[in-house]
């Protein structure tokens, strides 16, 4: 079975404590807020697009971009979904905003602001958590 192909896009925003959004998708697994791109929608676009959709957050302030990774979707019982093969991108943003609230309530049911040290073992993917810690550095130390 060959997977299908996709591309999306999303951020790793910290608040004004530094702490980072990671939000709840369909109840069952964790991640840092990203989705696929609309047609004709470009990377920066969807980023912002789907971090206000997951978690409410509509004032974000673009930092850098962050890179880009590849894995498999995250399947209903956990684990991979060998269907769906995804091109992430990631973007840095800051937030003056605390409150979270969801927008597509129904597919991410929760969103929260965590502190640095806690996102790793939040994160429900491997290659989620691998893409954070080897980000880190890119993360926090540009504001020094």
């Amino acid at each position: 079975m060959k997977s299908k192909r996709t591309i999306s896009a999303g951020g790793v925003v910290l608040n004004t404590k530094r702490q980072v959004l990671v939000v709840n998708q369909r109840g069952n697994s964790w991640s840092l807020p990203k989705g696929h791109l609309d047609p004709g929608e470009q990377l920066l676009d969807a980023a912002r697009r789907e971090i206000h959709e997951e978690a409410g957050v509509a004032d974000v302030e673009l930092v850098h971009y962050l890179g880009s990774y590849e894995r498999y979707r995250i399947g209903k019982a956990g684990g991979e979904d060998r269907t769906e093969a995804k091109e992430l991108h990631f973007f840095l943003f800051t937030s003056n905003q605390q409150r979270l609230v969801p927008v597509d309530a129904e597919h991410h049911p929760e969103a929260r602001w965590v502190s640095p040290d806690q996102v790793a073992a939040m994160l429900t993917h491997p290659r989620d958590r691998e893409f954070f810690i080897r980000s880190r550095p890119f993360i926090f130390d540009w504001s020094k």
